[in-house]
């Protein structure tokens, strides 16, 4: 694999196509990575303690290497 932690890379392929960010986190067992600000996902979190709330928070999930491409 290429690609790592922290080069630019632009999206070529999916809902996110044309985004570019930098790579936060490299999962090459898997050939992934993690893109900051791409593949976004909400999830839905319960609360813990009683007395909170249950909130949603956007995590970023990874995406294959194939469908991404370094940038200079």
């Amino acid at each position: 694999m290429k690609i790592k932690k922290d080069d630019k890379v632009i999206v070529l392929t999916g809902k996110d196509k044309g985004k570019t960010g930098s790579v936060v986190k490299a999962i090459p067992k898997e050939n992934k990575v993690i893109v900051s600000g791409v593949n976004v996902l909400k999830v839905h979190q319960k609360p813990r303690k009683a007395g909170e709330k249950g909130q949603i928070i956007d995590k970023a999930m990874p995406i294959h290497v194939s469908n991404i491409k370094k940038t200079k």
